[in-house]
């Protein structure tokens, strides 16, 4: 029998591609999504490119009953948890909002699970649990402290899983902490499509290649880095998607809570990777330096050795891939999904 996989916030950016790639490796997928900052028409394109159906619920994961409906009419072998929200700079404007979707929504999701007896979830986290690190690369042992909600958010229901297992030795939970993804499927017919004004760096680079935007602002230029700007872990969404549907095929294998860094091992500056837009796309990216953001920090990037011994995962994509998929989205999606 296929093996059926939900995947909550699955019209999202990772979400879509992951879901992509889970039909692609034969499994059934149902999307929960309540569309807040997605599309519908990702997921409609996903088919389009696998040939392969997709059963989408406009819902929200706070809603408990709805969900319970869904999982009364499946049998999911697990769960793959992207529902939240995502913006950093939002969740220091909006904390509480953050706090009742991120967290509150997740304590639903594994009541739910609990209650269908579902006890396989991979859940998204985020690099953002490391706050500021002492050194760099940062391995899972590192200590965790958070400087936003958002980060917050992530690391409560990181402690809210690991206190959930020690509690029930039948869950098998695998929290992976991305770095920061980039890039769209190689089709161009699905990408990242963010509401409003990007929260990121990759979109905002393509919006303002494409003239969608008149500048980019870089904030400071007065970091200890190579050239001044902040250095990040930049990871194609392609493999970070593959790293997930690695975890749904390896998670009855791992006992308890295990967790992964998910990047490549290597860090780009601001201005790197604006540069390589340029070279990329063959148009001009106009910036300026403007002041730090509050809560930025200088650099940093993963060491994602136990992802490669465990799930037997690597990023394989670099740089020139995640530009050239990222410009092909964007020149030929100006306006994104535009529905």
């Amino acid at each position: 029998m296929t093996e059926k996989i939900l995947v909550t916030g699955g019209a999202g950016y990772i979400g879509s591609h992951t879901t992509l790639l889970l039909l692609e490796a034969g499994y059934d997928v149902v999307v929960v999504d309540n569309l807040s900052n997605s599309s519908l028409e990702s997921l409609r394109r996903v088919e389009e490119i696998t040939g392969k159906s997709v059963v989408f619920h406009r819902m929200d994961i706070r809603d408990k009953s709805r969900l319970g409906s869904v999982f009364a009419e499946n049998d999911f072998e697990g769960v793959i948890h992207f529902a939240g929200l995502k913006a950093v700079g939002e969740s220091t404007q909006i904390p509480l909002d953050y706090y009742e979707q991120n967290v509150f929504g997740s304590i639903n999701l594994l009541q739910v699970m609990r209650k269908y007896h579902c006890h396989n979830i991979v859940f998204s986290s985020s690099a953002t649990v490391y706050g500021d690190p002492a050194s760099v690369p940062i391995t899972e042992d590192f200590p965790t402290s958070t400087t936003n909600p958002y980060g917050s958010s992530k690391l409560f229901v990181e402690e809210i899983m690991r206190d959930l297992s020690r509690s029930d030795e039948q869950w098998h939970i695998v929290l992976l902490r991305y770095f920061n993804p980039v890039g769209a499927h190689k089709s161009g017919l699905i990408g990242e499509d963010p509401a409003g004004i990007p929260n990121n760096l990759m979109p905002y680079i393509s919006q303002v290649a494409v003239g969608k935007r008149e500048k980019l602002s870089v904030f400071g230029d007065d970091y200890p880095t190579n050239d001044g700007t902040g250095v990040r872990d930049y990871i194609h969404v392609m493999d970070l998607s593959d790293a997930h549907v690695k975890a749904i095929e390896k998670i009855n294998s791992l006992a308890g809570v295990s967790t992964f860094n998910l990047g490549t091992e290597k860090g780009y500056s601001v201005l790197e990777m604006i540069k390589a837009f340029e070279k990329g796309s063959g148009e001009p990216v106009p910036y300026q330096i403007v002041a730090r953001r509050p809560g930025d920090i200088a650099e940093c990037w993963a060491d994602a050795t136990l992802a490669r011994n465990h799930l037997g995962w690597k990023a394989t994509r670099g740089l020139e891939q995640m530009v050239e998929d990222s410009w092909r989205w964007q020149s030929n999606n100006p306006d994104g999904y535009g529905v």
